[in-house]
């Protein structure tokens, strides 16, 4: 599949006839790397899942909404982004008392039947899940998308000050958890 012509996909966006025609294009071009992005920050496939169809509703309802003044891929981006944080909002506040909300999602990661990663990679998605939303995030957008900080900070509208130190503090947890493994 050829890249879509984003000017072109907002335009027919635009036009109520064919609305709906440049939107399954849009979500044949983007849904894969929305369900990766997404899948970095909630960690499970069936979660990811849910996430991603959560995502493009939200876009399809919100198309009269999108100006055009971003890219059409940084407002799905930010659109599954804070998809994703709500999800795991909601679901910490149902994680069962006694049970911290971060080693729970950890242990539904290990247990999850699409997880195929080795026992290194197993501790630094452990470790990953123990951050804070925020610093998850922040990691894995830099560490794994290798996205600028500048880029980053347009993404989240946070300054890239704060992006730095977010990495930092992340980086130094997933560093001190990942040693009690060596």
């Amino acid at each position: 599949m050829s890249p879509l012509d984003e000017s072109e996909e907002v335009r027919l966006l635009a036009s109520s006839e064919e609305r709906q025609k440049a939107f399954e294009d849009i979500v044949n071009q983007y849904s894969e790397q929305l369900y990766w992005k997404i899948r970095s920050i909630v960690l499970t496939h069936d979660d990811a899942d849910d996430v991603l169809q959560n995502t493009l509703l939200k876009a399809w309802k919100g198309l009269d909404n999108f100006q055009g003044k971003s890219q059409l891929s940084t407002w799905l981006y930010r659109i599954a982004i804070n998809e994703s944080l709500a999800f795991l909002r909601c679901k910490r506040s149902e994680v069962i008392a006694g049970v911290e909300a971060e080693m729970h999602i950890a242990s539904e990661l290990l247990a999850d039947e699409y997880f195929d990663g080795d026992k290194g990679q197993a501790v630094l998605q452990e470790a990953i899940a123990t951050l804070p939303d925020v610093q998850r995030m922040v990691f894995t957008l830099h560490y794994f998308d290798e996205m600028k900080y500048s880029d980053m900070s347009d993404l989240l509208g946070t300054s890239i000050g704060a992006l730095k130190a977010s990495y930092h503090i992340a980086v130094e947890k997933i560093t001190a958890i990942m040693k009690r493994y060596e």
